[in-house]
């Protein structure tokens, strides 16, 4: 089964780390979080949801994981003022691997570089961004480019977010 990594921060929106999570998790994969550091503490915008997380990035290489994951809220914007971050994103999509970003998760790699030519998706006040950063946006609950980056738009797309990710990882 698929090890899957998860750049995530304060202020990352609950569900839409809760649910995929757990999604990936009931199909047999691995889930770990990786923050600045190993052992922070971070918790969601809506304050239900405090995890405890695995990895530091100085840890951790793009190599080490079959996937990448980018819950939503205002994480993904706090991580891309971070080159760390922004460099192990745009490892996995560079090489080629799934990566699954939900809500405002594509900013990450907008910042990453990597939308040029893409198709995908994201909440709607970033479509501009996505637009601009050379990716065609799709008002759709889930977008599927290339077989292998997954996006949808805010927590109400959550379930065909899930049924993607999970299918994408048993191919």
């Amino acid at each position: 089964m698929a090890k899957v990594a998860t750049v995530i921060t304060n202020m990352f929106e609950d569900v839409e780390y809760t649910s995929p999570a757990q999604s990936l998790n009931d199909a047999g994969h691995e889930v770990f979080t990786i923050e600045k550091k190993a052992g922070n503490e971070v918790t969601g915008k809506q304050g239900e949801t405090k995890i405890t997380v695995d990895y530091g990035i100085d840890d951790v290489k793009p190599e080490d994981f079959d996937a990448l994951f980018i819950p939503g809220g205002f994480s993904p914007d706090i991580l891309r003022a971070d080159d760390r971050f922004v460099a192990f994103a745009k490892a996995f999509m560079d090489a080629k691997k799934p990566v699954f970003a939900i809500c405002h998760g594509p900013q990450l790699l907008i910042t990453a570089k990597t939308l040029e030519g893409r198709d995908a998706t994201g909440y709607k006040s970033i479509k501009v961004d996505l637009e601009n950063a050379g990716a065609t946006y799709h008002d759709e609950e889930v977008f599927v480019c290339a077989n292998q980056l997954v996006t949808s738009r805010t927590p109400d797309d959550l379930p065909a977010f899930n049924r993607e990710i999970v299918k994408l990882l048993e191919k």
